[in-house]
């Protein structure tokens, strides 16, 4: 029997009761801010399964019936903002922004240890581990190896930890993650990527990484009468687990 944390036994006892924050919605597009420990699809309980119960309209969007409107995905243990089209046009309006890179994409992730630059630029293409089926890496890859390339920045340092913004430029699977170790810093409580020695503040219960920000332009569909194409930046504060562990850090700077 799979175990299951309290938080996560929380959301499937209480699925049918979910309430998942909408930052932003019109009549094409729909961006929510997805809980830690949820699921984007694949089962009932999910996103995905969230949006079939409450917007059974969207139940035939896109390209894969498991994924109604999705056009991109966020881990389980990582929380932000998801897009969702509401209608076909729109899906492939969103998934043509994401392919050409013209969705700036912002998030937040705590690592170990401290960066030596301010910034910098991660460009390390990434494949399948061959020796564990479940990662990407960077090294000795199999399978198809994909470009893939983050930018970030440091916003805060702490007592063996340093706060980034992390800009991916490319949107392949555990990207962020998988870059952040290659430069040998993890993101914290990370047990995918992460190294064993290394311990959780807090007792944190999932990996400190928040989709924080995305920025692109509305088709012009939805502005008809108004600036065409007008460009929207949607933001998602950090979550509650997440702030308190930056809280209890900046008391040992």
């Amino acid at each position: 029997m799979k175990y299951l944390s309290p938080k996560e036994l929380f959301i499937k006892l209480n699925f049918n009761k979910l309430k998942i924050p909408i930052i932003y919605e019109d009549n094409d597009i729909l961006a929510v801010n997805k809980p830690a420990f949820l699921v984007v699809h694949n089962g009932d309980e999910s996103v995905a399964g969230w949006l079939i119960k409450n917007y059974s309209q969207i139940k035939d969007i896109g390209e894969d019936s498991n994924r109604p409107g999705i056009v991109h995905r966020l881990d389980k243990d990582t929380s932000g903002i998801l897009l969702i089209a509401k209608n076909q046009k729109t899906f492939e309006y969103l998934k043509e922004q994401f392919q050409q890179r013209k969705i700036k994409k912002k998030y937040i992730a705590l690592v170990y240890g401290k960066l030596k630059t301010e910034s910098g630029l991660i460009d390390l293409a990434i494949g399948k581990s061959k020796k564990d089926f479940r990662k990407k890496t960077t090294q000795k890859a199999i399978g198809k190896i994909r470009e893939a390339v983050t930018e970030y920045k440091v916003l805060k340092r702490f007592n063996n930890f340093t706060l980034v913004e992390a800009y991916p430029k490319t949107g392949r699977t555990h990207q962020i993650r998988v870059h952040l170790k290659a430069i040998g810093h993890p993101v914290v409580c990370d047990k995918l990527y992460g190294r064993k020695k290394e311990v959780c503040p807090l007792d944190l219960s999932r990996h400190f990484l928040h989709a924080s920000s995305l920025e692109f332009n509305l088709p012009a569909s939805l502005t008809q009468g108004g600036p065409s194409g007008a460009r929207i930046k949607l933001e998602a504060d950090l979550p509650r687990d997440l702030q308190a562990t930056l809280t209890e850090l900046e008391k040992g700077i």
